[in-house]
C-alpha cells in the first residue's frame, strides 16, 4: 500500500501535473518546481482545446444530463487540486443530491485531449485522479469517466479500477516527495524528447547540469561579467 499524502490546501500540487510526471519526471520538475515553460504546436493546440472545454463555471441541462464545465476539484488525501474540463451529472436513483436540482445524480468526469489515444497511462491516471477528487468532495463513488480525443473525435471510457487508483496514489506520493526535496532529475535523452516543448530548456545532452535553472543562471552571470 502506498503511503497517503496529506497536505494543507496551499501545499497541494496541480492535478494536471500527473500527465507531465508520468511522461517524464524531469519535464514535470522543470515545469512545476522550476517554473520553466515553452510553447510548441502541441501545447498551443492543447490550450485551445481545453479553453473551449472549460468555459469556467458554465452549466447546461439537457434532459437527464447536467453538464458543468471548468469545475474546480481537490483531494486533501492525494494533495492535488485542479479543474475538470467537463463533469456530466447523469440522473440516477443511486446518485447524489445536487443543489438547485431535483432527484439524484451520478458524476461522470470527461477530459479533453489533443491528438489520439496514447500508449502510456498518463491520460487515464489524470482522469482517475479527477474522479478521486470528486469522490472525496461529493462523498460518493465514481466508477468511470471518459477521455475525448480531438483526432478521433470519440470518447474512450475509462474504468477507475483498484489498480488504476493505486497508480494515481503512487504518482501523487512520488510527486510530493520530489516537491519536498526540490528534486529535478538529470536529463535522460529518449525518443519522446523530440516532441517535448521544453527540449531547448531541458538540454538533454548535458547530463551533468544539476538543473536547467542553474545552467541558465550560470550563463547569465557569465554574460553580465563582474
Amino acid at each position: 500500500m502506498h503511503p497517503e499524502v496529506k497536505t494543507e490546501r496551499e501545499q497541494m500540487l496541480p492535478l494536471s501535473g500527473i500527465q507531465h510526471f508520468v511522461f517524464c519526471r524531469r519535464q514535470w520538475a522543470l515545469i512545476h518546481l522550476e517554473g520553466q515553460w515553452a510553447e510548441n504546436l502541441r501545447t498551443v493546440e492543447g490550450t485551445l482545446l481545453h479553453g473551449r472545454a472549460h468555459e469556467d463555471g458554465s452549466r447546461e441541462r439537457r434532459g437527464d444530463v447536467l453538464t458543468v464545465r471548468g469545475l474546480a476539484v481537490y483531494s486533501t488525501r492525494l494533495g492535488l487540486n485542479g479543474q475538470c474540463d467537463v463533469v456530466e451529472f447523469h440522473a440516477n436513483g443511486a446518485g447524489i443530491p445536487l443543489r438547485g436540482e431535483e432527484g439524484l445524480w451520478q458524476p461522470f468526469p470527461v477530459e479533453y485531449k489533443r491528438g489520439a489515444p496514447k500508449s502510456g497511462g498518463e491520460d487515464r491516471m489524470q482522469l482517475c485522479a479527477q474522479g478521486m477528487c470528486l469522490e472525496e468532495m461529493l462523498c460518493c463513488q465514481i466508477p468511470e469517466g471518459a477521455l475525448y480525443y480531438s483526432q478521433t473525435r470519440r470518447r474512450e471510457r475509462v474504468a477507475f479500477t483498484l489498480e488504476l487508483r493505486a497508480q494515481v496514489e503512487a504518482m501523487a506520493a512520488e510527486m510530493h516527495d520530489y516537491a519536498r526535496r526540490g528534486y529535478t532529475p538529470r536529463a535522460k535523452p529518449r525518443k519522446g524528447c523530440a516532441a517535448c516543448s521544453l527540449q531547448e530548456i531541458c538540454l538533454p545532452g548535458m547530463k551533468r547540469a544539476p538543473s536547467a535553472a542553474a545552467y541558465l543562471a550560470e550563463h547569465i552571470s557569465q554574460e553580465e561579467g563582474p
